[in-house]
């Protein structure tokens, strides 16, 4: 049994805690390791401020006027890789283009069947056409007795061939589809494969038809007139008197 005197002192095998010495027998307590989070966000925010700072660099020495304009890199670009024009032929021009008429022209053109619905199919095409058509006398024609010279050098007198019209120039910047219905089985046809003559017939259909307008114009009569007042008043300036101008119809 123990006295009461030894009741408070240390035993060999154990330390007193009173002390402050560690336990001999007890293991070694690690380190704590070091918290990564924190480090981690630290060099984000370095990076973030040192991009927001390049870019306020960047502006301002574009705002100097320093470097160059700085460009989109990511902006719109066309590429024209269109092949050089080849010069298939030349040839010389002798015609007189004495008047030009301007036209326009409404083509109302449909294409269904017979016993079939509209709805079902139908094809109706309003063009509103504009073109031109130029009135012309060929000089490249005239024969050694076209020209017939008086002898005392005072008249002279031309044949020249009728003037004719040129092929109608169809201007499509003008022109323009007005309205267009078409049934659900032309749809469906236009999905698949489409017809590429179509729009090709209205452009013929309005050239055909301000063809015709041109010839019931007066176009012809307006050259003539053009053409003789042209040549009088050259000839007359080159010292004749009287000049005939006439017309052979071909």
């Amino acid at each position: 049994m123990a006295r009461d005197g030894d009741i408070n002192e240390p035993t060999s095998e154990f330390a007193d805690h009173r002390s402050g010495d560690v336990l001999t027998d007890a293991p070694d307590t690690p380190p704590p390791a070091p918290q990564s989070g924190g480090g981690a966000v630290r060099a984000l925010l370095w990076v973030l401020g040192a991009a927001a700072l390049a870019v306020v660099v960047l502006l301002g020495v574009q705002t100097t006027g320093i470097l160059p304009e700085f460009r989109n890199p990511f902006t719109k670009e066309q590429t024209d890789r269109t092949q050089p024009a080849l010069l298939e032929s030349m040839q010389d021009l002798s015609r007189y283009v004495a008047a030009e008429g301007n036209f326009q022209v409404v083509v109302d053109l449909q294409n269904d069947r017979r016993n079939v619905p509209d709805w079902l199919l139908n094809q109706r095409t309003l063009f509103v056409g504009s073109g031109s058509v130029e009135a012309y006398v060929d000089f490249g024609t005239l024969t050694e007795g076209a020209i017939v010279q008086s002898a005392d050098g005072k008249s002279v007198e031309i044949k020249l061939p009728a003037p004719q019209l040129a092929e109608t120039n169809l201007d499509l910047e003008k022109s323009y589809v007005f309205a267009e219905e078409r049934g659900l089985l032309n749809r469906v046809g236009d999905l698949i494969g489409g017809d590429p003559n179509r729009q090709q017939e209205v452009y013929r259909l309005a050239e055909d038809r301000i063809t015709a307008a041109a010839r019931d114009s007066g176009l012809n009569a307006r050259a003539e007139e053009n053409t003789r007042k042209m040549l009088e008043g050259l000839l007359r300036s080159l010292g004749f008197e009287q000049v005939s101008v006439t017309y052979i119809a071909p």
